[in-house]
């Protein structure tokens, strides 16, 4: 079965001076910090500007901007009226969660960020005064959010870190607590460790159809990293 029919729109491609920037705006290569820099196959440096979907070059002197490919997704066929209004339900769940869902990405990895550079001991120490607050945290959002915007979170985070929202819990406040939260997950229909599978589940190919979307007409920005999720079958 074919999931997503998709036109793809090439803007600019490597090598070619971008006219775009009119509409893109691009500061000098030199302009960005080091750390900040990329390297493509061709061991060729870039800045990636993630706002803006675009990598920022220096050839020959010159400023060169490669707009990402823009993905258009025809709207997935829907059976009948009430598939259809199930798809715009969906999008308005989406747009309610998807800040909070950026907030607690940035959250999460900001931790593991820490993590790494840490000895074990230090490691430790900071687990006990950091990680137990975001999973307060954590629990305390999901609280407040309704089953379907539940089920919504759930699928991103899977979507954006590859964990499940009871991987991420049991990472955080240990399988107890992973294995509590499942409970309450289930008893209020949300399976926390369902994974976010577009190929498999009709829900989750009507986010990722909405997700394109609402990223390829600016009314939500990509998170970071958004653009190497890959569906697989």
């Amino acid at each position: 079965m074919k999931i997503f029919k998709t036109v793809l729109v090439f803007l600019l491609f490597l090598g070619v001076v971008a006219k775009a920037q009119d509409t893109v705006i691009a500061k000098p290569l030199n302009q960005y910090p080091e750390e900040m820099l990329r390297t493509d196959e061709f061991g060729q440096k870039y800045y990636y500007d993630e706002k803006q979907k675009a990598k920022i070059y220096d050839i020959d002197g010159e400023t060169v901007v490669v707009m990402d490919e823009l993905v258009l997704l025809k709207n997935p066929k829907f059976n009948n009226q009430l598939d259809r209004n199930y798809y715009y339900f969906l999008n308005k769940k989406l747009n309610r969660v998807y800040p909070l869902f950026v907030k607690a990405l940035e959250q999460y990895r900001g931790i593991q960020s820490d993590l790494a550079k840490m000895d074990r001991n230090s490691q430790k120490n900071y687990i006990r005064k950091q990680q137990n607050d975001l999973a307060d945290q954590y629990e305390a959002e999901l609280r407040d959010l309704t089953t379907s915007e539940g089920r919504v979170f759930a699928k991103l985070m899977h979507r954006a870190t590859g964990k499940t929202v009871y991987d991420i819990i049991k990472e955080l406040r240990g399988g107890w607590s992973a294995f509590w939260w499942n409970v309450k997950g289930n008893v209020a229909d949300v399976n926390i460790k369902e994974p976010y599978d577009p190929y498999r589940n009709r829900t989750d190919l009507f986010v990722e159809s909405l997700l394109q979307s609402n990223w390829n007409f600016g009314y939500l920005q990509p998170y970071p990293g958004a653009s190497e999720f890959k569906v697989k079958k």
